[in-house]
């Protein structure tokens, strides 16, 4: 379906442009006092709510281990583990693989099923846009902090790439 084919081509692109930026970001930046918030921080952020609304829900959801509940805190704390660009991005993948998995299985029913949150309402296939939307913000912010502190940031990503083996 061409419908299906242009969100993943889209969704994908927003994630690889998030793993982009991780890959550009030195290892002495990644959890530095430098920047706030500090480049892991920021990609557990996204790589968490990209998870989650791929899930649809608050209630049932659980990340895959090592990582934890921390982002569903009211008061905003970061998690006390300063993860790696190793496991975020290999939490990345997870949800790469689930999103595209989620993207052509999608039907009408599930794409029209109502998810809550604490902000509102939305649609599943609403709250995938909302989500690849999310991803991108993620992706510009770290770009972004890339490009004030060593003037380099990851590389634009027009449409998904293949799948990784």
């Amino acid at each position: 379906n061409s419908l299906k084919q242009a969100v993943w081509e889209q969704f994908g692109a927003a994630i690889d442009m998030l793993d982009e930026a991780i890959q550009t970001c030195p290892e002495d930046l990644w959890s530095g006092p430098e920047l706030f918030p500090q480049p892991w921080q920021l990609v557990h952020h996204t790589i968490f709510w990209l998870d989650l609304y791929l899930y649809g829900a608050v209630e049932g959801f659980k990340p895959p281990e090592p990582f934890g509940l921390e982002e569903l805190d009211p008061s905003g704390i970061f998690p006390e583990t300063v993860y790696s660009t190793e496991q975020l991005r290999d939490y990345l993948y997870y949800c790469r693989k689930k999103c595209h998995a989620i993207v052509f299985e999608l039907t009408e029913e599930s794409a029209s099923r109502t998810c809550k949150f604490p902000w509102g309402e939305v649609s599943y296939f609403g709250l995938l846009l909302y989500n690849m939307r999310h991803v991108q913000h993620g992706a510009a912010q770290l770009n972004l902090l890339l490009r004030q502190a060593i003037d380099s940031a990851g590389k634009w990503v027009g449409v998904a790439r293949q799948p990784q083996s």
